[in-house]
């Protein structure tokens, strides 16, 4: 059975291209004015509401200015980092095409800009934003989560993906033990907004659940997903 490892805190549970296309979904009745998917700066986009998001976790192996973020695959050395950092799930290649690549607070917060040119990690009010326009922390999880069980594990609760969002399930570097859980269970998101010297806050989609958790106290050696908003 796999380990689900739930935060110690809980606040609240709740470049360019030929063609420009954008998917905007209405928060009221999930219409969607139009069915094909966004390229913004050559980058997978989807436009909800009035903010644009890509469509995929972060994948970089470099800070905005082209300097390099490690991998670190030891555990022993990722703990004890206070600089950016990475790792695959389960330090496993295959993950990242897929899920993308999990990042410590440091490389989140580094000055020189984790996220691409144009783009920025979102803060909590910009989480906040997403999910009200989707019907609020109870309803929006599901219309974020990819439909079906193919990435996630079965019920995968009120999955739609009507938004076009397509959270998957990339799971998480716990900094406690040093171990990979989640993977099929869970996906939670680093947002750019301290919570305390070593802590952030993040957002958690889970499979049995249509709504978004909000978090503060993730810690700065933990290993989670980045989603990036359009500046």
């Amino acid at each position: 059975m796999k380990k689900l490892m739930l935060p110690l805190l809980v606040l609240v549970f709740t470049g360019s291209c030929k063609k420009e296309v954008t998917t905007t979904v209405n928060a009221e009745n999930e219409t969607t004015l139009s069915s094909t998917y966004a390229k913004v700066n050559s980058i997978p986009s989807v436009t909800i509401c009035n903010q644009i998001w890509m469509q995929k976790n972060l994948d970089v192996t470099t800070y905005r200015n082209g300097d390099p973020i490690p991998q670190v695959t030891n555990p022993t050395a990722w703990f004890t980092l206070t600089t950016g950092a990475w790792y695959y799930y389960n330090n496993d290649p295959a993950n990242g095409p897929v899920y993308g690549k999990l990042y410590n607070w440091y490389a989140v917060n580094d000055p020189r800009g984790l996220a691409p040119a144009g783009w920025h990690v979102p803060s909590d009010a910009e989480w906040t934003t997403l999910t009200d326009c989707l019907g609020g922390v109870t309803a929006a999880g599901g219309k974020l989560k990819e439909k079906g069980i193919k990435h996630w594990n079965f019920p995968n609760t009120n999955a739609t993906n009507s938004s076009r969002f397509t959270a998957l399930p990339a799971g998480n570097l716990n900094s406690v033990d040093g171990l990979f859980f989640n993977k099929g269970l869970l996906a939670s998101f680093w947002t750019s907004t301290v919570f305390s010297f070593n802590a952030a806050y993040y957002r958690r989609l889970l499979y049995t659940s249509g709504g978004v958790g909000s978090f503060g106290g993730a810690l700065s050696a933990d290993g989670l997903s980045v989603r990036c908003v359009k500046d």
